[in-house]
């Protein structure tokens, strides 16, 4: 197959598309370069990095409408470590599991072990979703808000009629920072910085609320085994003082800091909702118009704002299209390795500037054409 040049046109100004990690914004690195560099190689104990911290705990108050009574707990590793945290720490008896996808199923699987009851899983056809439903025994209900692997969006809200003590725990890895939501409608909405907070991986973030808090400081006072690693008291211990049980990435904090600073300063989250619904809204129209694309996630209310998923039909290769669109500069559109489809995968989280969307819609219109 001869070189596919996309022309100058259709080039974005930037051309990172991944879910994870995201594009970093210029004038994040430009601050690092700086500021940030001052801070390497010191002591997360002392004054400067805690301050750091602090500016970070404060800000996703800030951008989370400030609820009363509410925390930002962080602690080392990704969601994948605050899965395995929440199974030893935070869950007392049973979980349900609403699962649209793979990260979902992946609680699910950590919160199978041999100190709880099985949990009930929801699985719901890769594409859509189902709901919670309130079950009796059921002590903690947990969902993603944002299915990375599927473009699949689940509204932030309790169930109704669960039992007076039960949680909802809120995988907002990819959706926090890009969708807004009502921080009352959950108990513990947590995250990993590398998406649309335009962060590194590596510590894990969560807005715990009273009730929640409460709970893991008395099954933390029980006989139950909890590694020091995986202990959420001691994370909330370690988040009161403005520091992590270990060493943290200085740089991950510093580009959240710039990340969070940025948002709040353009008008919250409702400012970074507008700006992933309006790019989200691009592509989603466009497969619809499209002679060979159409939107995965069949019903529009499923669908994700910041992530989006276009199937394309059998006579365009999906594969073929990532591959030139790649090496021309506009990377990490390829779909999740996992789900085996024939399409693409974008990314439209806050750092995202619409007008390099349309440039990429018109770039796959051009290499489509190409290969025809």
């Amino acid at each position: 197959m001869p070189e596919i040049i996309i022309p100058e046109e259709f080039l974005p100004a930037d051309g990172r598309f991944g879910c994870g990690p995201s594009r970093v914004r210029p004038a994040q690195i430009s601050a690092f370069a700086t500021a940030g560099a001052k801070l390497m190689g010191t002591s997360h104990r002392q004054a400067p990095v805690k301050n750091l911290v602090k500016r970070v705990q404060e800000g996703l108050m800030d951008l989370f409408h400030n609820p009363a009574g509410y925390e930002i707990v962080m602690g080392n590793g990704g969601s994948t470590a605050f899965w395995d945290a929440a199974a030893f720490s935070m869950v007392e008896k049973k979980a349900q599991n609403l699962v649209h996808g793979e990260f979902g199923a992946k609680f699910a699987t950590a919160l199978t072990n041999p100190w709880l009851d099985k949990p009930t899983v929801i699985n719901g056809t890769p594409g859509s979703r189902l709901e919670l439903v309130a079950e009796a025994g059921v002590d903690s209900y947990a969902y993603a808000q944002n299915e990375t692997s599927t473009g699949v969006v689940t509204p932030v809200t309790r169930v109704q009629g669960v039992d007076s003590n039960a949680l909802f725990f809120t995988d907002a890895t990819s959706a926090a920072g890009g969708i807004d939501f009502d921080p009352l409608q959950t108990d513990v909405y947590y995250f990993a910085p590398q998406k649309n907070f335009a962060s590194d991986g590596g510590l894990w973030f969560a807005l715990m609320s009273p009730a929640a808090i409460e709970r893991t400081e008395r099954i933390a006072a029980t006989d139950r085994y909890i590694p020091e690693f995986l202990s959420v008291k001691t994370a909330i211990d370690n988040s009161r003082l403005n520091q992590t049980l270990n060493t943290p990435a200085i740089s991950t904090l510093f580009l959240l800091a710039e990340q969070i600073d940025w948002m709040n300063e353009n008008g919250g989250l409702a400012w970074a909702d507008s700006r992933t619904r309006a790019a989200s809204d691009h592509l989603y129209n466009w497969a619809d118009a499209s002679s060979f694309a159409t939107p995965f996630v069949a019903n529009p209310e499923h669908r994700s704002q910041v992530v989006v998923t276009i199937d394309f039909d059998d006579a365009v290769d999906a594969a073929a299209v990532a591959k030139v669109l790649r090496a021309n500069g506009l990377v990490d559109t390829e779909p999740y390795r996992k789900l085996g489809r024939n399409q693409l995968r974008v990314a439209t989280f806050t750092a995202t500037e619409l007008a390099d969307v349309k440039a990429l819609t018109g770039a796959i219109d051009y290499v489509v054409g190409q290969l025809a």
